[in-house]
């Protein structure tokens, strides 16, 4: 769920308000709370939300980039879930290749005693495979070989690494306008370690 929304959508900017002293913007998305740094530049937009969190696009004003920060709430009610959390984060600080989701940032909470979300920054991406083939517009041969090119790269880096990816489908491979494709390999669900023999 790392993209942008598609086009004819409206304008679907929400304003929020600063908080703790003007380093946090507060957001009400889908009727949760939704607290960001204020380098962050206002208005964000959602652009999904899943079964573990909501994903909106914001603009990081200190390197002009455009992102998708998630926010996982109540990260620790669960304790295979908040494992999970940290593993994905644990893994993607160390993960660095052109077809996987790069991990741009991790979000301190304003106040440690109220840490009960997680925030994670990724890149920001244009749309998903599955939005492509779900459209009217058609592939051409050259494009889907390209495509699964890139996504047997990105599994190839992630296997030497001894992740494997247990949720790979069209929903999870991400492109922009240039055809390249990144996945999003360490969803919280598909993610499953190999044992190192």
């Amino acid at each position: 769920m790392l993209m942008e929304p598609s086009s004819g959508s409206g304008d679907r900017s929400i304003k929020g308000i600063s908080i703790h002293g003007g380093l946090y913007v507060q957001y009400n998305v889908y009727g949760n709370l939704f607290q960001v740094p204020s380098k962050y530049v206002p208005p964000i937009r959602p652009i999904g939300r899943g079964a573990y969190g909501i994903v909106c696009a914001a603009v990081n004003s200190e390197t002009r980039e455009e992102v998708a920060i998630k926010k996982i709430g109540n990260a620790f009610d669960n304790r295979i879930d908040a494992k999970r959390t940290l593993r994905e984060i644990k893994l993607l600080r160390h993960l660095d290749h052109e077809n996987v989701i790069a991990l741009k940032d991790i979000i301190r909470p304003p106040q440690r005693e109220n840490f009960n979300d997680v925030y994670i920054v990724y890149e920001l991406m244009d749309t998903d495979l599955h939005q492509i083939i779900r459209s009217n517009q058609s592939l051409a041969d050259d494009h889907c070989r390209y495509f699964l090119y890139q996504v047997l790269r990105g599994l190839k880096y992630v296997h030497s690494a001894n992740v494997l990816h247990r949720d790979l489908k069209p929903g999870n491979l991400f492109l922009n306008a240039n055809c390249d494709l990144k996945s999003e390999i360490l969803g919280l669900q598909g993610l499953h370690l190999k044992p190192i023999s």
